[in-house]
């Protein structure tokens, strides 16, 4: 059985990077001896990993990585240091313009 990874790496610059792969290790490796200049984390070493989680099932781990590649990088933040208590703070729509910032009528 094979197991696959969804991983977040925390870039130099602040921003974050979502993969995944199958060896954590040698990915992680990969990112930081970049050479491919046109990568997204090429100019942003170095990169720590901040959060991986493993999946035995690929379509599960793509599915995962969809998911969160979608999130912003405080929800992102917040999975990786285990503040699970934000993940639903941060998923709601702050703008004043959504239907529960609106009185009723």
């Amino acid at each position: 059985m094979y197991s696959y990874y969804v991983y977040i790496l925390l870039c130099s610059d602040g921003l974050t990077y979502t993969g995944i792969t199958n060896d954590l290790l040698r990915r992680l490796e990969e990112h930081q001896k970049s050479l491919k200049p046109k990568s997204f984390t090429f100019k942003r070493r170095p990169v720590e990993l901040i959060f991986h989680q493993e999946f035995n099932n690929v379509l599960q781990v793509i599915w995962f990585e969809k998911k969160i590649k979608r999130w912003s990088g405080k929800k992102k933040l917040a999975l990786a240091n285990g503040k699970f208590d934000l993940l639903q703070i941060l998923a709601e729509c702050q703008n004043a313009t959504h239907s529960k910032y609106q009185p009723n009528d």
